[in-house]
């Protein structure tokens, strides 16, 4: 398709609504989203079919009011990643000044959106919120002037200068995030560097996206310039057949079963069509290793998904002549791409750009001097703040390598085998489903006074209403600032020509599972010159120390079973005490005794914290 849209960074305002027939459907666009239909066609290009269950999610009748992200995949080969930004309302419908004849319910559910080329989530979200809530207080909605108007103003007032700013973080506190998951944010962050299949699940859909998207803000230029390639994905056309959009968005007992089965025999039928059938729930432990290694998506047999459209380096090719700044920093010439024996899969780019931020030669992204953001989100890793139900094949699907996704329907989270983590937001809890993936994401100890570095310093500074997290000092631009730094000296250690012994205070294990991950291969793959400016070695390195050893108790006691049943007999023991006014008696004994025997079965498996990869796994749950 011709791409036709105009050069601003605001592609199309679009209004979603529930049709009590027909579901979930465009009823206006401005500009049209197919050049030349009517600005209320509800007909869309097939790579966006799946736009209005995003933009009305499932189960939003359970709510006043919701927001959420979304990302679309481009419609030709000019654009990239489109971001969108959806603000749903429902109002009843006999509040209505003009009720048109196929308002046959009780209330009225609409939301409006706008589609971007910039992914200015939070700027674009304040502004738009203003105007849902005018469009609904008109109470005509075929009143669309106000639409058009959020179009040419949002044109006109946002800029490509905005990504540099601050303001591109509006919304998504780091603060809250670090209070509410406290070290888990780590495990998180190193989890997304290691490209694994992460599902983030939580209702309402607000809380949702800015979750997931305020931990893709700790990622150096991610948000700004990384998530370009996030949503290149090809649909299914059978997809529209399998679900019925009615049926999903009234989301009673009997569509959520119906959507079950349709679900199966879609699972079925993949699992026959590419012989995975002994990847079923009873082997869901993945060989990480070989997880790690399975970077190209396996090869298909249809032309549409043949692998044609990218270029595969092979690593020898890549090992150029060193350049004049690589010659004069030749220690840092550890060639690990060709140690691992893997071809580096890039997309094929020419573009350069000016200043410090200039066109990756491989990865195709907006890179400053040091190379970052790092390509994550390539060649077939996705990033889908939201996903609809519809989009559930997605997960198993195997162009995509693996995604970073949120969903709200508990059929995603039923779904184990089909991702390596879950995480709860509710509950600060992830689920990791393979040990051995748990034992590489276990923290060293100097992750861990990282962790409790940021912990004490954003807890000492939450009352303080000054700071409202723009502050310096325990405020978000400090924390970003922070898992920069982390990022920068991570990547300077890789180069140095004792790298092994730096790298084992970020965990032997975990590091030598990201050096083989697709973002990785491509960072080493180019010169980055400005890194001989980076302090190599963890930001937290040195000694053990009694310290130490409160900071791994506390997270060993919050995190493991064992810790978790040496605190609930503690709580047990303290209850009876207050009860009874002194420790005695039967049910205090026992307790006691309970405590004690746990403590020791505890301790007992403390292996000596000789290196990190020697250390016991530690659970997420």
């Amino acid at each position: 398709m011709e791409c036709q849209f105009k050069e601003g960074p605001v592609l199309h305002i679009v209004v979603v609504g529930f049709h009590h027939k027909k579901g979930c459907q465009v009823e206006f666009s401005y500009p049209p989203i197919i050049p030349g239909t009517a600005h209320d066609s509800n007909t869309l290009p097939e790579e966006w079919k799946y736009l209005p269950f995003l933009a009305l999610p499932d189960g939003a009748h359970n709510y006043q009011e919701d927001t959420v992200y979304f990302h679309l995949p481009p419609l030709d080969e000019h654009m990239k990643c489109v971001y969108g930004v959806s603000c749903y309302r429902q109002i009843d419908a006999k509040a209505l000044k003009v009720r048109e004849a196929d308002v046959t319910r009780e209330t009225v559910q609409k939301s409006v959106c706008v589609l971007s080329r910039m992914p200015q989530f939070g700027l674009i979200q304040a502004k738009l919120q203003l105007i849902t809530h005018a469009y609904f207080e008109e109470k005509d909605f075929s009143q669309i002037s106000i639409l058009k108007e959020l179009y040419d103003h949002m044109n006109n007032s946002l800029s490509s200068t905005a990504l540099e700013g601050s303001q591109i973080f509006l919304g998504l506190s780091a603060r809250d995030l670090i209070l509410h998951f406290k070290h888990k944010v780590l495990i998180l962050f190193k989890l997304i560097l290691l490209e694994k299949k992460i599902l983030f699940y939580v209702t309402p859909v607000k809380k949702l996206v800015e979750t997931l998207m305020t931990i893709l803000s700790l990622f150096p230029g991610m948000i700004e310039h990384g998530l370009a390639d996030s949503s290149h994905y090809q649909t299914r056309k059978s997809v529209s057949e399998d679900f019925s959009p009615p049926e999903i968005i009234s989301a009673d007992e009997e569509s959520l079963s119906i959507s079950v089965t349709d679900i199966t025999d879609t699972l079925k039928e993949f699992e026959c069509k590419y012989d995975i059938s002994n990847q079923t729930e009873q082997s869901e432990t993945i060989n990480t290793t070989q997880d790690a290694l399975q970077l190209q998506p396996p090869k298909r047999s249809s032309p549409e998904s043949s692998e044609s459209e990218w270029e595969t380096l092979e690593p020898q090719m890549l090992d150029e002549p060193e350049s004049s700044a690589k010659k004069a920093n030749s220690d840092h010439s550890e060639k690990f791409d060709a140690d691992s024996g893997l071809p580096i899969t890039v997309q094929p780019q020419s573009a350069t750009g000016q200043g410090t931020l200039m066109q990756g030669l491989v990865s195709g992204l907006q890179e400053d001097q040091y190379g970052l953001p790092l390509a994550i989100f390539t060649k077939g890793y996705l990033c889908l703040p939201y996903m609809a139900l519809q989009q559930h094949h997605l997960l198993s699907d195997v162009s995509v390598r693996g995604f970073v996704a949120g969903a709200t329907n508990i059929l995603f989270r039923q779904q184990r085998h089909l991702s390596d983590a879950v995480v709860d937001v509710d509950e600060a809890r992830i689920q990791i489903h393979d040990p051995e993936l748990r034992k590489i994401l276990y923290l060293s100890t100097a992750d861990l006074r990282f962790a409790d570095y940021l912990v004490k310093h954003v807890t000492e500074n939450k009352e303080d209403v000054f700071l409202d997290g723009t502050g310096w000092e325990g405020g978000d631009e400090w924390i970003r600032a922070q898992f920069g730094l982390y990022v920068h000296s991570l990547l300077s250690s890789t180069l140095q020509q004792d790298h092994e012994r730096l790298l084992l205070d970020y965990g032997a294990a975990f590091t030598s599972a990201w050096r083989v991950t697709h973002n990785y291969r491509l960072w080493k793959s180019n010169k980055h010159p400005a890194m001989t400016d980076i302090t190599p070695g963890h930001p937290f390195q040195g000694q053990y120390s009694v310290a130490d050893v409160k900071i791994r108790l506390s997270h060993s006691m919050q995190n493991s079973e064992r810790g978790k049943k040496i605190g609930n007999a503690v709580m047990t023991t303290s209850r009876s005490v207050v009860q009874t006014g002194k420790a005695v008696g039967q049910s205090v004994g026992g307790a006691l005794t309970v405590a004690k025997s746990t403590m020791s079965s505890w301790f007992s498996m403390l292996a000596p914290p000789t290196t990190a990869v020697n250390a016991p796994p530690q659970s997420t749950e």
